[in-house]
């Protein structure tokens, strides 16, 4: 077991604090915090790197999140605190072809929808639910539109922790109903993703609840941010030169960012890779902001529900990120999005949903454009399951009428 050895910085002002408490946002900071706008005082967590440098063994396969190898870059104690299911080591593949034609660059594509509540929100919530197990902590809040919530209830169900779940009340049935299975405590809420997380912070302002919110608990960037180390290990430190992310309030993009920090820092990688921000063209206040001298909202409407954020709460974190490594920014419409979910599941047998298929969506859109350099390296994060969201491909999905149970009328359907 080590000792945890980690500081909390604010992203806007820089301040350093060592605490053995959560700190959720820069007590400074946010005091300039207004309605209606992303919150400052967003906290990075930092590590001593030039000591872990020294004994920084990486892995030749990351295993799951349990892999002691990369213990040190994470803010618990032990392995032991995770919880005993699998999580991580989720399926790398190489496509080689697309709509008949070989491709003339890589393409990679990260399925984390393989993990146990069938998101990437599960790598969060795992750490999210250790830090608590190591504190003492039973009960945990969260605002979801639902993968963070079912994610933190099954997760939670795992630990013997109680999950407090409050999504808008337009969230998907398939997620609402995997939160109440895995026994959580569900709370549909009058509004919007945004009113639900407002809600949630207030709970735990009065009743100190731990929170696991996006951009408001630190640890979630630390989860998220273990799909960069697999990344790297599975390609064997090769890494491509484009990952395209989904993007809603910029969390994991910026948990992205900083697994790859990470290993620059210790001087694993000489360089990062470009991410591709792939937000929905009915949700993009995130990438539409990012060189505006004052931020606007626009209301967001999109299929893509588990990206569809009025006030990208990471907004300032993913901007940072954003300008300083030369990410790209990309808007993809509805029809594009579910024109990439069809195309991915019938010719890659991924089913992903809406929100996760965006990130094939921008894939697809560069390439169009004449983006993809030839024989450059691209990988799509993957990041929720299309089972979450079966409502969504209800428009192209006709399920055909029965035929009478016999031969003739089978052979007949399928021209024999």
């Amino acid at each position: 077991m080590k000792t945890l050895d980690f500081i909390y910085q604010c992203i806007d002002c820089g301040k350093e604090i060592q605490s053995d408490k959560i700190v959720y946002l820069c007590p400074d900071c946010i005091k300039e915090n207004k309605p209606g706008l992303p919150p400052k005082g967003v906290m990075k967590i930092l590590y001593n790197y030039d000591i872990i440098r020294e004994d920084f063994k990486g892995s030749d396969i990351f295993y799951d999140l349990k892999s002691e190898n990369y213990l040190d870059l994470l803010p618990i104690n032990s392995i032991d605190s995770l919880p005993g299911l699998k999580i991580g080591n989720t399926p790398l593949y190489e496509v080689d072809q697309f709509e008949g034609k070989p491709l003339n660059a890589y393409l990679y594509l990260k399925d984390d929808s393989r993990n146990p509540t069938f998101s990437l929100k599960d790598r969060a919530s795992a750490v999210v639910s250790a830090y608590a197990k190591e504190k003492g902590l039973k009960k945990i809040v969260a605002a979801s539109t639902g993968n963070a919530g079912s994610s933190m209830a099954g997760i939670c169900a795992a630990q013997d922790q109680e999950a407090i779940v409050l999504v808008p009340e337009t969230a998907p049935k398939a997620k609402l109903a995997q939160v109440m299975m895995y026994g959580a405590t569900i709370v549909p809420v009058a509004g919007s993703y945004d009113d639900a997380f407002d809600l949630s912070i207030k709970l735990t302002e009065e009743t100190g609840i731990f929170n696991r919110n996006t951009a408001y608990n630190p640890l979630t960037i630390e989860g998220k941010k273990t799909v960069a180390f697999e990344i790297y290990d599975q390609l064997s430190g090769d890494l491509p030169d484009h990952v395209f992310i989904p993007t809603g309030d910029g969390v994991i993009i910026s948990g992205v960012y900083k697994g790859f920090e990470d290993l620059l820092k210790l001087g694993v990688i000489k360089k990062m890779p470009i991410m591709v921000a792939v937000q929905a063209a009915g949700s993009n206040n995130l990438i539409r902001n990012i060189n505006n001298p004052e931020f606007k909202i626009v209301k967001s409407k999109t299929i893509a529900d588990s990206i569809s954020v009025d006030i990208p709460r990471n907004f300032y974190m993913a901007a940072q990120y954003m300008k300083k490594y030369n990410g790209i920014g990309i808007s993809v419409n509805d029809s594009e999005i579910m024109e990439a979910s069809q195309k991915l599941a019938r010719q890659t047998g991924i089913f992903s949903e809406p929100s996760s298929a965006a990130a094939f969506a921008g894939f697809i859109k560069m390439k169009k454009a004449g983006k993809i350099q030839e024989a450059s390296s691209n990988l799509v994060l993957l990041t929720g399951s299309g089972l979450k969201d079966i409502q969504a491909v209800e428009p192209i999905v006709k399920i055909p009428k029965s035929i009478a149970c016999n031969i003739k009328s089978i052979k007949k359907l399928l021209n024999f």
